[in-house]
């Protein structure tokens, strides 16, 4: 079941907390190989919990979920280059 979407399509709400949506233009497989790599960052956070190693951990998801738009400039205040530059970074697992 997909989560419930705003009118506007920008965010995700989730126990009646929004937030913000993965960018919509984003290619499927691209998509998917982000989330992968997003799911494989947030289990080494909880793998790296209270190291010196978890900081580097969150910055791989800061990475992907930048990479997805779901940080940094919102996607629909970005051009059509820049979200594809944004999705075409390259954004590694740990």
């Amino acid at each position: 079941m997909s989560p419930e979407h705003t009118d506007d399509g920008r965010y995700v709400v989730i126990d009646g907390r929004r937030w913000r949506a993965t960018d919509p233009d984003i290619p499927d497989d691209r998509r998917a190989e982000l989330q992968k790599v997003l799911m494989a960052w947030r289990r080494d956070v909880k793998r790296t919990r209270g190291t010196d190693e978890e900081a580097r951990s969150r910055a791989g998801v800061q990475a992907a979920k930048v990479a997805l738009g779901e940080r940094g400039t919102p996607w629909w205040e970005q051009s059509a280059d820049e979200r594809r530059a944004r999705w075409e970074a390259v954004v590694e697992g740990p």
